[in-house]
């Protein structure tokens, strides 16, 4: 392979040793190409037949550099980006001016438009990629998620997708639809720092099946259009990173320039460069000829040339089989009311950049801006009052009158241009999901659900799906033969009874079938099937003997296990998802529209279906901006969501009902990961680990399960003791809704004993902590902080341990604090037990707390009208209420022992031992911490190391 000479000829001037990023295009018919200059304020529109006998045509808007140049798809417009903060539009090829389209607060960096040119996609050293609508100068959306200036920017083939690189080498992957980021990679690009004459570039493939974008290795590297996964890379003989790369019309052959001053020529296919030509200066930009076998390209000192020919005539020419992929039509995608979210963005500069230009002596047409879809603010500031109070909007035909007569009205008042408008905004509500459901991927076996009890994987051979299920705890649950899926089933919900499946509406003829296929059944031909006509299933839920499927209708069916039609609910909204648990079932639906900052506005509902009851009904809690990704119960059925910031709430009736966060991914150290929930219980979050930007886990091979403790969102305190006040906030939400479930079961009339013991040790692993952050605030000095933490502690035992605590640490006045405490404690339940001596009706002295000791120390000692009040009352003491923490003092160990002994026998022990725990304080403090730590190696010993062995669905 030899290497040729190209001569160049200047295009722009560029002075002294300093390098500029220079730009340089051809139109679609190859009759002009437009050149420009960093370094040079004018643009240079040249004629292809002949540039070097027909003087250029010059552009002199911009008021310094020209950073960035694009041509409309069918070269009807030409787009130009500036040092000047300034995007401005002319016509093509006559290069009159048609206005500032917007204008930016740094300098402009890239420019692009999408295959219909309704688009035009802007961005530079500013926070932000801007899409502008070329029909009326309006600002779309605003894209924001790059760390770095933004360099590179181009539209999909067929104008679905935005991919952008930065400074930084991270790419985003922008879904045009919706304004979310499909993927990400992260500094698979170099790092060009500060450098302004060197530029990140990316480009996809004419057929749009690849991204190639430079590597870290002197090479490109392409990437898969729908995962962003790394395909293949094209190294050759570059000696330092590439900077500029292109396509040939066909996608055939690419062309690269690299910092080492050489161009290379690719076979993309064989993965091999063919040609290469070395230049004396850089060349930082390239575009391939449309219609022949030529590349033209332009180095950092304004010099241009056509480097002819550089396809052999022994291979396929570059303009052989160029791809034919039909872009959106002109705003197909830019459906302001239906099809695309907006972005709430001031958008005043266009039409102040139009004053700016009136200075300058050029003329300012007002025609691409008489259909801006905008609410326009009058001199004074003042809205239209009619469209802020709350009222219904005009129709679209009446807004455009209303706003070209105020428009007419203000221009004949002499007011000039409006100074600023701001825009009316339409959300999307968010779409249906199913829980545990992964994106349908053609070729690709992916989960139609995935819980903690198993999952249902399907993938599709020979024009039909298999599907396949599979339980993670194999000795416990039956064996699920595979099926093949001839409905082309989308969704499904498993339980330990059996699994359901639908699928949505395939055409005007394919109806959506929900089918329910049970693991066990008494009867041969269990399985059944429904066909919906007119509606379509979003969501399934499976329960105890019962099956539900929400429907496009708005209509809540639910059938029996064997497939009876038992009831049709119309819910308020639409659905958003729904998931079952034993006899309860969870269903979330749409208020109402999304509000004007993008938050989903949804309720959830909570159902009895054997009771036939609604036990709970209120809003769901979201981070402002997120959308609901995951809805559940947790092992102890407790209904759970996630939403897409990454934060896990959990509902309790504390406070008459709310969401309480218990996990957060911002507080995780590996920021780099996306947790998939999979489900929770009380301690920990159960999730597979996908490696950014990947949301969804693969299915092969089998994803391992992530277990992560929760952790709430808590602020940053002085204490420094945040791991301990983590812990005690969620035993006092598992206590809480614990007693709870105890004070429901005790009025319904059903045995408490197992739940009352499982409260009772709550209540000691609670005291435990609070005495270690008791431990923590004295030696922060946090007295206050401690004596509120005294007032927590539930068990008697547990208080007399934090004043022999404090005694130890040698804090006199804080142990007096705290025996004040336990002295109001006493007398409060002394006094509640007289009060309420209906609740002991055997007449047995049973207290909550223990009995005096004879000559106490005067850290602790009581006063005498307490003690002998004490004495008169103790016959009269409840014992019903109190039993359980009578318990804490019959033995060495909290709670964990019980009496075998006669009651009088039992008395005079515990006064022995009461007396031993006044007279050794410490080595008592040392027995109880060593019983302490027994109990919890016992507890945890009894723990299962397997999290799916309690499961739920």
């Amino acid at each position: 392979m030899k290497s040729r000479s190209l001569k160049l000829r200047e295009a722009h001037k560029v002075g002294g040793s300093a390098a500029s990023f220079c730009s340089i295009l051809w139109d679609h018919k190859a009759e002009h190409f437009v050149t420009s200059s960093s370094s040079d304020p004018s643009i240079s529109v040249h004629d292809g037949l002949s540039p070097s006998t027909l003087p250029p045509t010059i552009l002199r808007h911009h008021q310094d550099g020209v950073t960035a140049l694009a041509l409309s798809h069918d070269s009807s417009f030409l787009a130009s980006g500036s040092i000047d903060h300034c995007v401005k539009l002319y016509k093509f090829p006559s290069g009159e001016f048609q206005t500032n389209i917007t204008r930016f607060t740094l300098p402009i960096r890239v420019l692009a438009f999408n295959g219909s040119g309704s688009l035009l996609a802007a961005a530079g050293d500013d926070e932000g990629i801007k899409l502008i609508n070329t029909f009326d100068g309006s600002i779309v959306r605003v894209l924001k998620g790059h760390k770095g200036p933004v360099t590179g920017l181009d539209f999909h083939p067929n104008g679905e997708l935005l991919a952008s690189l930065d400074s930084t080498g991270s790419v985003l992957c922008w879904e045009l639809q919706n304004g979310i980021v499909s993927y990400t990679l992260k500094g698979v690009g170099p790092d060009t720092g500060f450098n302004t004459s060197i530029v990140n570039i990316l480009r996809w493939s004419p057929d749009g099946r690849t991204l190639a974008v430079p590597g870290l290795r002197n090479d490109v590297v392409m990437y898969d259009r729908f995962t962003g996964e790394k395909l293949f890379a094209l190294r050759g003989d570059h000696l330092e990173s590439i900077c500029y790369l292109t396509w040939a019309p066909n996608g055939k052959y690419i062309a690269t320039s690299g910092l080492d001053k050489q161009v290379l020529l690719w076979d993309v296919e064989k993965k091999q460069d063919i040609d290469r030509q070395k230049f004396e200066e850089r060349i930082c930009c390239m575009a391939w000829k449309p219609n022949g076998n030529a590349l033209s390209v332009i180095d950092v000192k304004g010099k241009y040339g056509i480097w002819e020919s550089l396809v052999p005539s022994s291979m396929i020419s570059p303009t052989v089989g160029i791809p034919d992929i039909q872009p959106k039509k002109r705003n197909e995608i830019l459906d302001f009311d239906e099809e695309i979210e907006e972005e709430l963005y001031g958008a005043s500069e266009s039409l102040n950049d139009a004053l700016v230009d009136s200075d300058d002596g050029e003329s300012y047409h007002t025609s691409r801006k008489r259909l801006r879809k905008k609410t326009f603010i009058d001199d004074d500031g003042d809205a239209y009052e009619e469209l802020n109070d709350g009222s219904s909007l005009p129709s679209a035909s009446e807004y455009r009158k209303k706003t070209l007569r105020t428009h007419k009205e203000k221009h004949g008042a002499g007011s000039g241009a409006f100074k600023s408008f701001v825009a009316t905004i339409k959300y999307k509500m968010q779409s249906p999901f199913q829980p545990g459901a992964t994106p349908m991927e053609p070729g690709k076996r992916t989960f139609l659900c995935y819980n903690m009890l198993g999952c249902i994987t399907t993938i599709e051979h020979e024009g039909n799906s298999r599907i396949e299920t599979d339980f993670h705890d194999t000795g416990r649950s039956p064996r699920v033969s595979s099926m093949i899926d001839i409905y082309g089933f989308t969704m499904a919900s498993i339980n330990e009874s059996g699994c359901v499946f639908a699928n949505p509406c395939k055409g005007e003829k394919n109806m959506s079938v929900l089918m329910y296929r049970p693991f066990r059944s008494w009867a041969s031909n269990s399985e059944w099937t429904m066909r919906f006509e007119g509606e379509e299933v979003k969501v399934v839920a499976t329960g105890s003997d019962w099956v539900a499927a929400v429907t496009s209708l708005n209509l809540l069916r639910i059938f029996s296990e064997g497939g009876l039609q038992k009831h049709i609910i119309s819910l308020d909204g639409p659905v958003v998802t729904a998931i079952g648990c034993k006899d309860q079932l969870a269903v979330v639906t749409h208020v109402s529209d999304c509000l004007p900052s993008n938050e989903q506005v949804m309720e959830f509902r909570l159902f009895n279906i054997p009771r036939m009851t609604q036990e709970l009904k209120g809003r769901v809690a979201l981070t402002p901006g997120s959308r609901l990704t995951w809805l559940g119960f947790s092992e102890e059925g407790s209904l759970s969501s996630y939403d897409s910031e990454g934060v896990l709430r959990v509902f309790t009736s504390q406070y008459g009902g709310s969401w309480i966060p218990v996990f957060s991914t911002s507080k995780e150290k590996k920021q780099e990961e996306n947790y998939w929930v999979v489900g929770l219980n009380t301690t920990s979050l159960y999730c597979i680990a996908c490696k950014h930007p990947e949301i969804f886990p693969q299915v092969t091979p089998k994803p391992i399960l992530t277990i992560l403790d929760l952790a709430l969102p808590l602020a940053s305190s002085d204490l420094g003791a945040a791991s301990l006040e983590n812990e005690l906030m969620l035993k006092q939400l598992r206590l809480y809704e614990t007693q709870r479930i105890v004070d429901d079961m005790a009025l319904a009339g059903v045995d408490t004993t197992a739940l009352e013991d499982e409260a009772f040790d709550l209540e000691v692993s609670q005291d435990k902590c609070i005495l270690r952050l008791i431990s923590s605030c004295c030696s922060s000095d946090s007295f206050v902080r401690a004596s509120e933490l005294m007032k927590l502690l539930t068990l008697e035992k547990s208080m007399r341990a934090a004043i022999t605590l404090v005694t130890k640490l040698k804090l006199p006045f804080l142990a007096e604090k705290f025996s004040s405490i336990l002295e109001e404690r006493l007398l409060k339940e002394a006094n509640e037990a007289i009060t309420n001596p209906s609740q002991n009706p055997s007449g047995e002295v049973v207290t909550r707390v223990e009995s005096k000791v004879q000559n106490p120390p005067a850290s602790i000692q009581t006063s005498a009208n307490t003690e002998a009040f004490l004495k008169s009352s103790a016959t009269k003491l409840s014992s019903t209420t109190l039993e359980k923490k009578a318990k804490v003092s019959e033995g060495l160990k909290l709670g964990k022992e019980q009496t075998k002994k006669d009651e009088t026998e039992d008395a005079t022990k515990k006064e022995i031992k009461k007396l031993n725990l006044i007279k050794n304080p410490v080595n008592n403090v040392n027995k109880e911490g060593k019983g302490l730590r027994k109990e919890v190696n016992q507890e945890e010993a009894r723990r299962s190391s397997n999290p799916f062995l309690k499961s739920t669905v």
